[in-house]
């Protein structure tokens, strides 16, 4: 099933693009412009840990709220330096898609924390330390490959590793709820870590799939 008419956030902006041909430092530069989102997302996103609404407020710091910038005037707009890709970019790749960097960004956050803590923690079994780093790039790699089916437009496809990545993400959930309490407190300090990042995980997901299953009763 392909969607190449659908006026969501999810229009395939590549297929009317003209052809570039660029070089390997061109593409170098490019996917340098994509870590610097994925930073600037994680950086906005450790700012607002305990703000309620974070998962919006953290869109629309990035410029990713286009209803909001619309209704903006030049002297209201505090996002005009928001940051991004470069705006001499015009090619579009599924590492300019916001849920893609917003997943890429607190996955990251989740897998690096738990490699630092585990080494704190030597007396967990070993099995389990990778079993739960292996739960968190098994989700990871579920969402991504979503993302990309987005991109795609086959929202079907999109739906079923979605579904995945939450069966997975339930899974890391209850890896979590299986580590044993340590006197230093170091695996407790992760759960709370860990903890709401799979939920925001888990609510951007679902917005996602519901605008799928939108896009596709629409059709």
């Amino acid at each position: 099933m392909t969607n190449k008419d659908s006026d969501g956030m999810f229009d395939n902006d590549w297929e009317d693009s003209p052809e570039l041909s660029w070089t390997e430092a061109d593409w170098e530069k490019y996917l340098t412009e994509h870590e610097v989102a994925v930073g600037e997302y994680l950086k906005h996103y450790e700012q607002m840990s305990d703000a309620v609404e974070r998962i919006d407020e953290i869109a629309r710091r990035m410029g990713w709220d286009m209803q909001n910038e619309a209704s903006q005037s030049p002297e209201t707009d505090e996002e005009e330096d928001a940051p991004g890709f470069a705006d001499d970019f015009d090619l579009y790749t599924v590492h300019r898609n916001p849920v893609h960097i917003a997943t890429k960004a607190i996955y990251l956050s989740l897998i690096a924390n738990w490699e630092k803590k585990s080494v704190h923690a030597g007396h967990i079994p070993s099995s389990h330390v990778v079993d739960l780093l292996s739960s968190l790039f098994r989700g990871r790699e579920h969402a991504l490959q979503a993302v990309q089916s987005l991109d795609m437009g086959d929202y079907a496809l999109a739906l079923c590793f979605f579904k995945r990545a939450l069966r997975e993400l339930n899974d890391t959930l209850s890896l979590l709820s299986q580590l044993p309490d340590d006197n230093q407190g170091v695996l407790l300090c992760y759960r709370e870590f860990a903890t709401p990042r799979l939920f925001d995980l888990r609510e951007i997901w679902l917005r996602v799939m519901n605008e799928c299953r939108s896009a596709d009763d629409s059709d």
